[in-house]
């Protein structure tokens, strides 16, 4: 049972009715999670709706917008993207946990990228998702022993309108040249990864069956993180 939180509440309807039509059951709620405010009024509308939270997935992100590389970024790109990517989270963590640690029972999955470990051409956006790895192991520490468990998942090269459409736009070229070259970069066999990759380990993590599993970063990226050093 979900809540679907947006800044845009007809895309949260979307997904409620994704949810329905597979059986499922799901309420949309409109909320910008930069404002700590509307942080609060979301976990009180789930909490009005079901009386108890089990479950938070951070999914936030942006990039773009004038990021670059340290010589080269935007300083109002660059506090517009910790805000969204870091602060924000780190907001809707902050506004669930007492429930969590109430209920002595919790599983928060932030969703970071392999970009918080490599990269070097968009350091606004990198040093965010660096952020958001520690910010997940300090939840995870300081709420281990109340139940409450924290976790990441670490994109790597997935295939969303935002990344492969940025990119192309960006740059000038046509998508399917942009999704070539992308492929190319993913070692495991079959290219990019797609949300359902994401949305499987999400799964996993705020699932039962990792109940002895909190603190960690897991790399779904297609085997890109074992290039690294």
């Amino acid at each position: 049972t979900v809540l679907c939180v947006d800044r845009m509440g007809e895309r949260a309807l979307e997904t409620v009715e994704s949810i329905r039509v597979d059986g499922g059951a799901a309420e949309a709620f409109e909320a910008d999670i930069t404002d700590g405010a509307q942080c609060d009024a979301l976990v009180g509308a789930a909490l009005e709706r079901w009386g108890r939270i089990d479950v938070l997935v951070n999914n936030v992100g942006i990039g773009g917008g004038g990021d670059g590389p340290a010589h080269a970024a935007d300083e109002d790109a660059f506090d517009r993207i910790i805000e969204v990517n870091t602060r924000a989270m780190w907001r809707t963590c902050r506004a669930v946990l007492p429930t969590m640690r109430a209920q002595q029972h919790g599983a928060i999955v932030n969703v970071s990228s392999a970009a918080s470990v490599a990269g070097g051409f968009q350091v606004a956006y990198e040093v965010s998702k660096a952020a958001v790895n520690r910010l997940t192991t300090s939840i995870a520490q300081s709420n281990a022993s109340r139940g409450v468990r924290c976790n990441a998942i670490a994109l790597g090269l997935v295939d969303t309108p935002m990344a492969v459409g940025g990119i192309a736009h960006a740059r000038g070229v046509p998508l399917d040249e942009v999704r070539a070259e992308r492929n190319e970069r993913v070692p495991l066999r079959g290219g990019m990864g797609s949300a359902w990759d994401a949305a499987n380990a999400a799964l996993f993590l705020a699932s039962d069956e990792a109940r002895f599993i909190t603190g960690v970063v897991l790399p779904v990226d297609g085997g890109t993180s074992i290039r690294i050093g």
